[in-house]
């Protein structure tokens, strides 16, 4: 809460008023969206290709189904899932995001993924889809940077049909004491400076890292998903916990 009485919630490190934050945080993917995809692969070394790979393998999406792509970014989770639900289910790839969502449809129209595919720009807060139109939900590395969560993972759960599943890939709490203390000095020491050197945007970076360790821990996200209506929450942790995979049904 700022003196005059304004809500306030984080970016980063840095005390925010709430309706600054979606404004704030689309600045940022607007300044990275061109180096998304090579930053990533720099940053985690292709272990995210990994993790998104294994995520959408054991997702549950099979042929057929209608899936929605959360802060789908550049399109690597949307053009997985279009290769598992075959030419009559549909990818929605979303984001909030128009230089990044633009720079999705531009990989997958180059890598001749069509047909299955429709984009939506849209806040994950206030999803512009009817009630039970989806048989999966997904979202990879967006949730830490809604400034809603509850809201957002409310509106996964209202798009969803009963019995439909919500998946959730995010970087979450590292386990193992050494690997946090290894992860936090290549977070904070590596990320920014590669940040400058390739993207040159240095503060976004030290934003991402940060944004991290706001993001609530595994058991925390969890008790938020069965809050906003999902049964069955689980989730199991890649690389030590540095990611996770978090699933709920709508009951």
């Amino acid at each position: 809460m700022t003196q005059d009485g304004q809500k306030t919630t984080h970016f980063g490190y840095q005390e925010v008023p709430v309706e600054e934050k979606t404004g704030l945080v689309r600045e940022v993917f607007s300044s990275v969206a061109g180096k998304y995809d090579l930053m990533n692969d720099l940053m985690s070394l292709g272990v995210h290709r990994v993790w998104k790979r294994d995520f959408v393998a054991n997702s549950g999406v099979r042929l057929g189904h209608q899936v929605l792509d959360l802060a789908g970014g550049t399109g690597d989770i949307a053009a997985l899932l279009s290769k598992r639900i075959g030419k009559n289910g549909h990818v929605v790839l979303s984001d909030i995001n128009e230089a990044m969502l633009e720079v999705g449809r531009q990989r997958l129209e180059d890598s001749g993924i069509s047909g299955n595919v429709s984009y939506s720009l849209a806040n994950a807060e206030s999803l512009p889809f009817g009630n039970g139109e989806f048989d999966a939900v997904t979202i990879a590395f967006g949730l830490r940077n809604v400034t809603d969560k509850g809201g957002a993972l409310g509106e996964m759960c209202r798009v969803l049909r009963p019995g439909g599943k919500v998946l959730i890939l995010e970087f979450s709490e590292v386990q193992p004491e050494l690997l946090k203390k290894v992860y936090d000095g290549y977070s904070f020491g590596v990320l920014p400076v590669l940040g400058r050197l390739i993207a040159g945007d240095e503060d976004s970076y030290r934003y991402l890292a940060e944004s991290i360790r706001q993001h609530p821990p595994q058991e925390e996200l969890a008790e938020m998903m069965r809050k906003a209506g999902f049964s069955n929450v689980r989730y199991r942790n890649l690389t030590g916990g540095i990611a996770a995979v978090h699933s709920g049904i709508h009951a």
